[in-house]
């Protein structure tokens, strides 16, 4: 395992971020009742930010507000077999200049889930931070990097 210097760190989002996007799709974990939860989510990432998009009646926003902290994991199949974790602090953003910046940032479209656009009353922008990122390859037994904030 290498451990990702300051100096490495804006190379390091980068791939990744480039790795991520082979994979679209992450289970996510959060916290309910002192048990996890998991789901699929399509997040995005911003530099060193990780943004995702929720309904705000969701049990994940519900479990988000109520224990703040988040494990992601993607998995890219074969060739590459990159695995990626992350765990980081969470936000919940409900004010019109995050809902702005969210509907921007993602790589999809979100009018597919709130047709009414970014201030429909049911978004909500969530937005991660990183407090760990694994990047691997061979479900994490090969060219481990780790990044730490």
């Amino acid at each position: 395992m290498s451990k990702v210097t300051e100096q490495e760190a804006a190379g390091f989002f980068a791939d990744v971020d480039a790795a991520s996007q082979k994979a679209i799709w992450a289970a996510v974990a959060t916290v309910a009742d002192g048990e996890p939860r998991v789901r699929m989510v399509h997040p995005t990432w911003e530099g060193q930010v990780l943004w995702i998009a929720t309904s705000k009646k969701s049990p994940k926003a519900a479990q988000l507000a109520a224990t703040p902290v988040i494990d992601i994991q993607y998995q890219v199949t074969q060739p590459e077999f990159v695995h990626i974790l992350v765990r980081g602090s969470v936000e919940l953003l409900d004010d019109a200049e995050s809902r702005a910046h969210c509907w921007q940032v993602m790589d999809y479209d979100l009018a597919d889930f709130w047709p009414e656009g970014q201030d429909s009353a049911d978004f909500l922008p969530v937005k991660i931070t990183p407090q760990r990122v694994e990047l691997s390859e061979m479900f994490g037994m090969m060219n481990k990097r780790v990044w730490q904030a």
